[in-house]
Parts: C-alpha cells; sequence; structure tokens
C-alpha cells in the first residue's frame, strides 16, 4: 500500500471479533454504514479507533454518532450538510465531512453531480473562510468521495476514476482527502489518485 493512501476497513456486517483481530495487527481506521451497528460497535471496541461512517445517513439519525465519528464520507445533499453542522454545532465540535459525488452509470447511487462543481466550489471555499462566515460552521469539509460503476469494463471504471479526481483537484487544488476504490477496485483508483480507499471483502472475507 503506498505510503500517502489510507486503508479504510470496511467492516460493516462483520462481527467485533473480525475487527479486533484487524485493530491488534495496526489497523485504526474502520468504516460502518448503519448507524446502530456503528454505535454498539463503538461502545466495544477502543477509543483509538477512528470510525468512518460510509453509508446513507438519514437527518434523524446524525446525533447518535457525531460524539464520535472521524469522518463522514457520505454527504449526498446540501440538506444531509447543513442537518450535520446544525447538530455539530449543537454538540459543541466541528464534524470532517466529504462531499460525496456521482460519477457512476447507476442511477441507484447517490451524491452530487459533476454539473454541480461550481456551486460546490463556492461552498468549500467558504467553508475555509473565518468561522464566523461560514454557512455551515459545524463541518470542515475535507474532499470527495465516490463509486464507480459496477462493471467489468475496466475502462468505465477508469474513466469515473479519472473523472472524480479531476474535480477533486478543481476544487480542492491545494490538497484534500480523495477517497475512492473498494476491493474490486482500489488499484485503479490508486493510479488516478484516491488516497483514502475502503476495504472490506479482501480484509475480512465475504459477508454471511
Amino acid at each position: 500500500m503506498p505510503e500517502n493512501v489510507t486503508l479504510v476497513c470496511t467492516s460493516k456486517m462483520h462481527p467485533i471479533e473480525a475487527i479486533r483481530q484487524a485493530y491488534e495487527a495496526g489497523e485504526r481506521d474502520f468504516g460502518e454504514s448503519r448507524v446502530q451497528e456503528l454505535v454498539e460497535k463503538q461502545q466495544q471496541l477502543p477509543d483509538d479507533i477512528r470510525w468512518h461512517f460510509i453509508g446513507h445517513l438519514q437527518t434523524n439519525k446524525i446525533r447518535q454518532i457525531l460524539p464520535f465519528v472521524s469522518l463522514i464520507h457520505s454527504v449526498d445533499s446540501l440538506h444531509l450538510l447543513e442537518a450535520i453542522s446544525d447538530e455539530a454545532v449543537k454538540q459543541g465540535r466541528v464534524v470532517n465531512v466529504l462531499i460525496e459525488m456521482h460519477v457512476a452509470a447507476e442511477e441507484t447511487k447517490t451524491g452530487f453531480d459533476i454539473s454541480d462543481a461550481d456551486a460546490l466550489q463556492a461552498i468549500v471555499d467558504l467553508n475555509h473562510a473565518p468561522a464566523f462566515l461560514r454557512e455551515y460552521p459545524g463541518v470542515n469539509i475535507v474532499g470527495l468521495m465516490g463509486m464507480a460503476t459496477h462493471t467489468d469494463d475496466l475502462d468505465r471504471v477508469r474513466r469515473d476514476f479519472a473523472a472524480l479526481s479531476a474535480l477533486h483537484k478543481q476544487i480542492f487544488p491545494s490538497g484534500g482527502i480523495l477517497s475512492m476504490g473498494m476491493s474490486e477496485d482500489f488499484p485503479l483508483a490508486i493510479a488516478e489518485g484516491a488516497n483514502m480507499i475502503r476495504i472490506g471483502s479482501l480484509i475480512f472475507g465475504q459477508r454471511q
């Protein structure tokens, strides 16, 4: 694994003991996609784990994970961004988030469209201004996340990652997190500039 790439162990639906084994092997970043499952695991595992929320987040469940979550990958709407910010302000913290982009062919995948790039650029620029000027003061927008089309066509997968990487360079010219790539396609993602990947089955095996 390249030194500049952060591995997030996608532990959703895997048992506590499997996570503990990965922790004892030196891993500290773990990703979950269900709020209740994440809360239960966080209560039973070491405090120095950096928990990543990588699934669709419902606004009525934000408050449950904000006290401890390290990074929310899946901010797919301005409504969700605002709700996270508002709750974070109530809890007296600023939470790191990624903007989820929709670059895949599947309509079932969520996220902002590439056509939203200019508007997102303005939001990110303002988010880096002094706190009293920010529209969303409870969040720190630190990068982008996306998923490639689920297909055996590697050229399509590479194009999806290249499009997301180009957008990342536009919106975050000084650097930031680019979270893309999973067990089946992470080498292509790294080749196109990913510095955070989300790996599940290659670490934990297939879920039962």
